[in-house]
C-alpha cells in the first residue's frame, strides 16, 4: 500500500454556541482536511485546525507546509514502513505541528486499514470506551453557572471551566458554578496562560480557601514560563497541568525533570501527531505522571484519532475530547461514537471513517 496522492480540503462546522477562552472567541470549526490516496484504493483522513494563537498554525501555513514541503517527501512511500514515513514527515519542515498532525493521523488511519485493525488496538488496546469532560466557556458568572447546570443535566460528571481573563471575576465565576452544581461534580479549570505566576498563586489559594474543591488547574502561566509554572506547582495544593508548555517530547521531558507540573496535557496538534504523542506517553510512564488527552476546537476526524490514543494507553487518565459535541452538526460518517460524555470506539479498521460531507478539495 503506497501513497499515491495527498489532497487538501476545507470543512466548516458551526458550533452550538460561541467558544470563549482567555485567548479567543470562535463561532465555528473551520479546519483543513487531509485525504491520502493509495495505489490500492484505500484512503486515509486527517484534520488540522488553524489555531494561530496557540500553535501558530494558520490556514495558509497548514496548506503551504503540506503542499510545498511534506507532500513531496511522502509520495511513493509504503504505509507499512511507518517509522521511515514519520521520520521524513518530522524532518520535512520545522514546527508546523498541526500540518504534521493531520498527515500523521491520515497515515495511522491507513496503517490500521493495512492490518485490518482499529488503531487503538495497534497502539495498546487498553479500553474501548472513554468518558470526557465538557468545556464551559468564559462568560459572566451567571451564564457560566447556567451552562454548567445544563451540562450536568446532560450527564457530565466533570466540567472544564475556562478562566484567566480576570482573577477577581474568576473567583466569582467558580463560586457561582460550584453553588449551582454542588460537590458531586468535578471541576477542573483552564487559564489558557491568562495569569502570571504570582497572580495564579494568589487566585488558586483564594479558591482553595473558599473550599471550591478544584480537581486541577491547566496552564496557569504563559507557555514559555517553565520557572513560573514550577513556582505555581510548588506553592498551591491544586494539581497543576502543563498544556501549551508541552509541544514536543523534549518539552515534556523538561517539565517532568523540573517537576514543573503535576500532570501533562497531550494534544495531537501540539505534538505533530500520534507518533510523538506516544513518546510523551512513554516518558510519563517512566516518571509516573498521569496525562490528559485533549484537543483544540476540532471536528470528529482528528478527535477520533485522539480517542484511539486515549483508549490505547493506561497512563492517559483524564479526557478532554469534547470538540465534536460542541458542534451543531456532524458531517463525518464513521469514526468514534460521541454520546455526550461517553465516547465509544468501533472495531472498524483504521479510524473507521467512511465519508466526509461538505469538503471542498483544492485542485
Amino acid at each position: 500500500m503506497k501513497i499515491k496522492d495527498i489532497k487538501l480540503g476545507h470543512i466548516s462546522v458551526p458550533l452550538k454556541k460561541p467558544f470563549k477562552t482567555a485567548l479567543r472567541t470562535v463561532n465555528s470549526v473551520d479546519d483543513i482536511i487531509v485525504r491520502i490516496e493509495t495505489d490500492t484504493g484505500y484512503i486515509g483522513y486527517g484534520e488540522a485546525p488553524p489555531t494561530g494563537v496557540i500553535t501558530g498554525d494558520t490556514t495558509g501555513a497548514i496548506i503551504g507546509a503540506i503542499e510545498d514541503h511534506i507532500k513531496k517527501h511522502l509520495i511513493g512511500m509504503d504505509i507499512e514502513n511507518i517509522e521511515e514515513i514519520m521520520l521524513k514527515l518530522d524532518n520535512s519542515i520545522v514546527k508546523n505541528t498541526s500540518a504534521k498532525a493531520a498527515v500523521d493521523i491520515a497515515i495511522y488511519d491507513l496503517y490500521g486499514q493495512l492490518y485490518k485493525a482499529p488503531v487503538y488496538k495497534l497502539l495498546g488496546g487498553y479500553s474501548k470506551e472513554i468518558v470526557t469532560d465538557i468545556t464551559i466557556s468564559v462568560n459572566d458568572p451567571e451564564e457560566m453557572a447556567q451552562d454548567s447546570v445544563e451540562a450536568v443535566n446532560q450527564g457530565y460528571k466533570t466540567l472544564k471551566i475556562k478562566v484567566g481573563k480576570n482573577s477577581t471575576l474568576d473567583l466569582k465565576r467558580m463560586k457561582a458554578i460550584r453553588d449551582a452544581v454542588g460537590y458531586d461534580v468535578d471541576l477542573r479549570i483552564d487559564a489558557n496562560q491568562g495569569w502570571n505566576a504570582k497572580e495564579a498563586i494568589y487566585t488558586l489559594r483564594k479558591m482553595e480557601d473558599a473550599g471550591l474543591n478544584i480537581e486541577l488547574v491547566e496552564q496557569p502561566v504563559p507557555a514559555h514560563d517553565f520557572e513560573g509554572l514550577k513556582l505555581v506547582t510548588d506553592n498551591v495544593n491544586i494539581p497543576v497541568m502543563a498544556d501549551e508548555s508541552v509541544f514536543s517530547p523534549k518539552d515534556a521531558m523538561t517539565i517532568m525533570q523540573m517537576h514543573a507540573a503535576d500532570l501533562v496535557n497531550i494534544k495531537l496538534m501540539k505534538t505533530g501527531g500520534i507518533h510523538n504523542a506516544l513518546k510523551i506517553c512513554s516518558m510519563a510512564e517512566v516518571y509516573g505522571i498521569e496525562c490528559m488527552l485533549g484537543c483544540m476546537l476540532e471536528a470528529k476526524v482528528s478527535v477520533t484519532a485522539a480517542v484511539h490514543l486515549a483508549a490505547a494507553k493506561s497512563i492517559i487518565t483524564k479526557i478532554d475530547l469534547d470538540g465534536p459535541v460542541l458542534c451543531k452538526e456532524d458531517p463525518i460518517d464513521g469514526g468514534a461514537i460521541f454520546e455526550n460524555y461517553r465516547i465509544t470506539l468501533t472495531d472498524d479498521p483504521g479510524f473507521g471513517f467512511r465519508e466526509i460531507h461538505g469538503v471542498t478539495y483544492r485542485h
